[in-house]
């Protein structure tokens, strides 16, 4: 894995981890429950990038 791998994968990993924690406060303050399906689907292409940059190297 070349180091322009190893980074984006750093970022990604940060990325999830903001996103998780503004869907799990989405999820608690229902005023938008367009927020919610947007984050998931936000969050299920960071984790779809993810495993197809593991694949891949």
């Amino acid at each position: 894995m070349n180091r322009k791998t190893k980074k984006r994968l750093d970022v990604l990993r940060q990325r999830l981890t903001k996103l998780r924690q503004q869907l799990a406060g989405a999820k608690q303050q229902l005023d938008d429950p367009s927020e919610v399906v947007r984050l998931e689907n936000e969050i299920a292409s960071a984790e779809a990038e993810v495993a197809k940059l593991k694949d891949e190297a």
